[in-house]
């Protein structure tokens, strides 16, 4: 057993059969995965890694499973799922996520061929688990998959308590052990019982307060907008098909790439980025002024670049100045909750009227950008304006800017 220090758990105690999970290639890559990609360029301390990350979800999931009786080898199928849930991260974490989805196929939760492929397999062979019981686990397809992959998951418990730490905001409190002590194992998988509600609740409040605060900062969402078109001009130059190499470096070797690649807009955005000299807002609107909104609301069919390109060339600006950033529309958050006194598993929609506001909450805070340079805000503005077809904001919506 080797003891780890973490500034979040306390001390987090490693199982010798995971050991050389965590000496794989794989793993020790996400020591050098900032878990919040850009968000260290609004909150400076938010430095802390994928790696760290892991071994909290591990470190909960392992408490959890042990909560819930569960025999030894699911014990550990919960906490190796734990360890290896984001080694299919690709660069900054979530930035490069839409460029893994579009060059290779895949989510990053999509990691069998890593399983299968690559140092991973012996250790996990080891181990004695079966590769494929893993991958269910972390794609929310097994029977025990909530433990890292639903709503109440202790990967949300991990990086909420974590982030909150690292960016000082106050707003990922959550009471993880009051949660785990509520959680049941139910026929459908698993549920909550009423004890654990208002603790549910306040996971909740932190991920809705977090979202505008930390995960879809303006300043977070510029930088990864940048990023994301300087990879694009990069694979144009060197073509597409080494877009799996580059998404499977780590976060120095992907910014040197990018910095000495062939393609000057690449290198300028990437060189940019890397001195904190952003491109700025020029168009940042929720759904209120966006009479496109229904079209909006399947944002992932929505061509970015297209958009970007169309309102370059209608304000008179070269192309590589504008970005157009729309991110996926909030899906609602749904959890299952165990009334003990009915003996039946009810929505907490029916126990709490909490979660309705929550979710409607998340669907004021939807932001679509358009950034430039600075110089050309005002001609960029007004092209993104006619194109998009935006209005003013309602009084509501001004409230929420």
């Amino acid at each position: 057993m080797k003891t780890i220090k973490d500034p979040v758990h306390g001390y987090i105690s490693v199982n010798e059969k995971i050991l050389p999970l965590l000496d794989s290639p794989q793993v020790q890559r996400l020591r050098h995965i900032r878990q919040l990609g850009f968000s260290d360029m609004v909150y400076p301390g938010a430095n802390h890694t994928r790696f760290e990350h892991s071994l909290g979800t591990m470190h909960l999931a392992g408490i959890l499973a042990k909560r819930l009786k569960l025999d030894d080898n699911d014990v550990l199928l919960s906490m190796v799922s734990g360890i290896l849930h984001d080694i299919g991260h690709g660069p900054f974490s979530h930035a490069t996520e839409p460029l893994i989805e579009e060059y290779i196929g895949r989510s990053h939760h999509e990691v069998e061929h890593m399983l299968r492929e690559t140092e991973i397999s012996g250790a996990v062979e080891k181990i004695g688990l079966d590769p494929s019981e893993i991958c269910r686990m972390i794609e929310g397809k097994h029977k025990l998959a909530g433990i890292i992959h639903g709503d109440l998951d202790v990967d949300r418990m991990d990086y909420l308590m974590r982030d909150a730490h690292y960016t000082g905001v106050p707003y990922g409190t959550v009471d993880a052990q009051r949660l785990i002590q509520s959680t049941i194992l139910s026929e459908n998988g698993l549920a909550l019982k009423d004890t654990g509600i208002i603790a549910a609740e306040s996971l909740l409040i932190a991920r809705t307060l977090m979202r505008p605060t930390i995960y879809f900062h303006h300043v977070s969402r510029i930088a990864e907008s940048m990023v994301k078109a300087a990879a694009v001009r990069h694979l144009e130059v060197t073509g597409s098909d080494r877009a799996n190499e580059l998404l499977s470096m780590d976060d120095g070797s992907f910014s040197v790439e990018l910095m000495n690649s062939e393609s000057e807009s690449a290198s300028t955005l990437m060189k940019s980025l890397m001195r904190r000299s952003l491109y700025k807002r020029s168009i940042y609107v929720g759904l209120d002024q966006i009479r496109m909104s229904s079209v909006l609301r399947s944002s992932d069919s929505i061509d970015e670049r297209k958009i970007a390109t169309e309102i370059a060339e209608t304000a008179g600006v070269n192309e590589d100045f504008v970005l157009v950033d729309i991110p996926s529309f909030p899906s609602p958050m749904s959890i299952d909750v165990m009334v003990e006194n009915r003996n039946d598993l009810v929505s907490l929609e029916e126990m709490s009227p909490l979660l309705n506001t929550l979710n409607d909450t998340r669907r004021i805070q939807w932001r679509m950008g358009v950034y430039t340079l600075p110089e050309y805000r005002r001609a960029v503005e007004s092209a993104a304006t006619e194109i998009l077809n935006i209005s003013k904001p309602t009084k509501q919506n001004k409230l929420n800017i």
